[in-house]
């Protein structure tokens, strides 16, 4: 038994930080999408197979039984891993599962694009198809997602690349599934918790694309720090704020007056400044570029690095101010919604070839 898969990353559209303190964030699933191959063994065992290296370890009812320390790039993954065999809850078999990595830019940092939540998404459904079970894998990724980041993180990059497509999200308490999967109750558990509250959204009349700074940034690390400054009166504040220019945005993208976007746009990425530092000086260039070129962006994400959403009013603008952005040395792609995770007709080679090579 063995099944391909990919699934695409994410941009947040609208309410990052808000989305954490319960507000409402709009996501984009898009590409590039992250490749994966899981196959079955006949044996108890489990290799994680990534550019880095393998993780081996045997599977058990309480998760694997890892054969070594897990390394922070291998968390995710195994973490996933771990959760999929306690919902599955009994013996089972092993299964050998391989991930590209994260797409990454010229210079061959991380492009921002939630690389690490589409793995474990991947990995979720990909433990789910060997060990044949129905388990909602959405819930399940979240779930292992949060335990790898200690609890940081909304869930909305897991969702879009669970989901995909453009996506209104709120984020999921997970902290019952986590007590649960402790006490052993976690299939059941999966089961009978609320469904997570996400809603795909029409497809987006306005053209987008991203532009990467050059630098990367902490998600984990930034979230901590505007949490620290920003008490519970001005999280309320912030969210409400953001929840109404998010409507606004929503509808923006359904086309319509573009110049009333584009204000709503600029008004989010404002808001997102008063949290703090989080505009570096290649994102003012690009935003100022944008602006030049009759478009519009905002900081996507925790900020601090990583890169621009940015939105044109039809395609042919958006294809000037790339190749304007281009010409001053950023990394832009051009975006379109895409599908969540799914089976693929074909397996990437280079994946089979570390699975073939296990023995």
């Amino acid at each position: 038994m063995e099944r391909a898969l990919s699934a695409p990353g994410k941009l947040f559209v609208s309410g990052e930080y808000a989305v954490l303190w319960g507000g409402v964030s709009r996501v984009a699933a898009v590409a590039p999408r992250t490749a994966a191959y899981v196959r079955r063994r006949n044996d108890s065992r489990v290799h994680v197979c990534l550019e880095e290296g393998t993780l081996a370890g045997s599977t058990t009812p309480l998760g694997v039984r890892w054969d070594r320390e897990v390394s922070a790039g291998f968390s995710f993954v195994a973490r996933a891993l771990d959760e999929a065999l306690r919902a599955h809850g009994r013996a089972s078999p092993g299964f050998d599962i391989a991930v590209a990595p994260s797409a990454v830019g010229p210079n061959g940092q991380k492009l921002g694009m939630g690389g690490s939540a589409c793995a474990t998404v991947l990995a979720a459904e990909g433990a789910r198809y060997v060990l044949e079970e129905r388990y909602d894998a959405l819930k399940l990724a979240l779930m292992a997602h949060a335990l790898g980041q200690g609890g940081k993180g909304s869930g909305g990059d897991v969702a879009a690349s669970f989901a995909g497509g453009l996506l209104r999200y709120r984020r999921y308490d997970v902290a019952p599934l986590i007590e649960s999967s402790n006490a052993g109750r976690l299939k059941a558990a999966l089961a009978e918790s609320p469904s997570v509250d996400v809603w795909r959204l029409a497809v987006p009349r306005v053209a987008m694309a991203y532009a990467f700074t050059g630098e990367s940034a902490s998600t984990r690390v930034l979230i901590a720090q505007v949490e620290a400054r920003l008490e519970e009166a001005g999280r309320r504040s912030f969210v409400e704020r953001s929840d109404a220019l998010g409507h606004v945005i929503e509808d923006g993208l359904g086309g319509g007056d573009f110049r009333a976007f584009s204000e709503a746009v600029k008004a989010q990425h404002a808001l997102l400044l008063e949290l703090g530092p989080l505009e570096t000086e290649g994102m003012r260039r690009v935003l100022a570029m944008a602006a030049a070129y009759g478009c519009t962006g905002k900081l996507s994400g925790a900020g601090g690095g990583d890169g621009c959403i940015l939105f044109a009013p039809d395609v042919q603008a958006r294809a000037e101010l790339c190749k304007g952005l281009e010409a001053r040395g950023f990394h832009t792609l051009t975006l379109d919604a895409e599908p969540g995770v799914r089976g693929e007709a074909q397996v990437d080679t280079r994946l089979r070839n570390w699975v073939d090579a296990l023995g």
